[in-house]
């Protein structure tokens, strides 16, 4: 399990009051809050620090490249818009499966861990703009100075080419077509065919979120050996040259040169899928918040080393999330039921049950700038949190109305 501590950058002042700063990245790590506290400031840094150590396995850069001052903020933060965040006193510190980095005094300072396994993710930051691209006719011709929603961008139209057939929405029974020739998704019901750019915001929200995951997810099988992902141009000239080596290599035997180009391949091929996801509820009915949280666990679910990172303002997001934990505890506890199995598959999607132990849930305190984990009974998250007090608050607001128009009838 990976882990992160920030410090003293951005809004995030203190870190993780519960684990002297410590942020461990799980299976599923929720990330909920005010406006303003640091949720997706903490994504955006998993994201930047996964991506570094994904190019350090890869071979983009020597440690000491990446060791050189001002690396962190010239060339990794204004990826996402960041780079303004840092202090003097900032202190950011990522422990992963092949190397650890550490950030202190504008230099990073790095370790390599030996005899760690590690897959190669394909990692890809969902931003909240993303209703935004449904609008787009000319995606090509577009300019975004936000380098992760360009990125996001490009994957989307990918995810559209991806298209064979129509592709069910997990919302309102609807389906996504893909004209080729006109450049056009569009969403159709039963009785009703219109372009994404025209349909409501809850389906533009959706519809780019679902179709990236999902073809990212699926574009990830299982290990590096049966992964089929598609390599850039600059890795294919990458692993182009460093086959030539190992072949024109007389020095090396015939079963270390396969040894070799094994171990090149395991770099470059991606075996896991890391999916940080703003706001996943952004423009949707509660029921159809469910949906979609639960179509990102099933693509979640597809490859053990897959992550889920989520950033959420919406209380029915955590209360789908304990409904997934709880299927996954009656599902371990009655395996051999197919009728039971059946029944939790009516309420959860059995490819989207959870287990207690591959969740945490994290609250950002805007105020003091801290972090702290949500407490769970017996793995389900606790009523307890931020998201149900302002809930309960609105409640309360109620009730002094209802004093104020009781002391005025009096």
């Amino acid at each position: 399990m990976s882990s992160i501590r920030v410090l003293n950058f951005g809004p995030i002042k203190r870190g993780n009051i519960e684990n002297d700063g410590w942020v461990d990245i799980s299976k599923v790590t929720v990330f909920i809050g005010n406006q303003g506290s640091g949720k997706s400031t903490l994504a955006k840094l998993i994201s930047t620090f996964a991506w570094m150590e994904k190019a350090l396995v890869r071979g983009d850069f020597k440690i000491r490249e990446l060791e050189r001052k001002n690396k962190l903020k010239s060339v990794f933060l204004p990826y996402h818009r960041i780079q303004n965040y840092l202090r003097e006193d900032t202190i950011i510190e990522y422990r992963g499966d092949a190397y650890n980095i550490i950030y202190r005094h504008d230099f990073l300072h790095i370790e390599e861990l030996l005899k760690q396994q590690y897959s190669l993710p394909q990692i890809m930051y969902v931003p909240a703009e993303r209703n935004f691209l449904s609008y787009l006719k000319k995606a090509s011709e577009i300019k975004l100075s936000s380098k992760a929603l360009q990125e996001f961008l490009g994957e989307f139209e990918n995810s559209k080419k991806d298209i064979k057939n129509a592709v069910p929405l997990p919302i309102n029974n609807t389906q996504l077509e893909y004209h080729k020739l006109t450049d056009t998704l569009y969403v159709k019901g039963s009785d009703y065919r219109i372009s994404l750019g025209e349909a409501s915001s809850g389906y533009q929200s959706l519809a780019p979120l679902y179709l990236v995951s999902n073809y990212l997810a699926n574009s990830v099988k299982g290990s590096a050996v049966e992964s089929q992902e598609l390599m850039s141009g600059n890795e294919i000239e990458r692993f182009r040259k460093g086959i030539s080596e190992i072949l024109q290599n007389d020095s090396l035997t015939p079963e270390q040169r396969r040894i070799a180009i094994s171990e090149l391949s395991r770099k470059f091929n991606k075996s896991a899928f890391i999916n940080i996801v703003e706001e996943p509820e952004q423009n949707l009915f509660p029921i159809s918040q469910g949906n979609i949280l639960y179509a990102l666990l099933k693509a979640n679910s597809k490859n053990r080393g897959n992550k889920l990172v989520i950033t959420t303002h919406s209380p029915y997001i955590i209360n789908y999330i304990s409904l997934a934990i709880q299927a996954g505890h009656l599902k371990d506890k009655i395996q051999d039921s197919n009728d039971v199995l059946s029944k939790i598959d009516q309420v959860v999607p059995i490819d989207a049950v959870l287990d207690k132990n591959d969740v945490l849930i994290y609250q950002m305190d805007d105020v003091s700038g801290t972090i702290s984990r949500l407490l769970d009974y017996e793995g389900i998250p606790s009523d307890d949190n931020y998201l149900n007090k302002n809930l309960r608050a609105g409640n309360e607001l109620f009730d002094k109305l209802l004093e104020i128009e009781e002391e005025y009838n009096a």
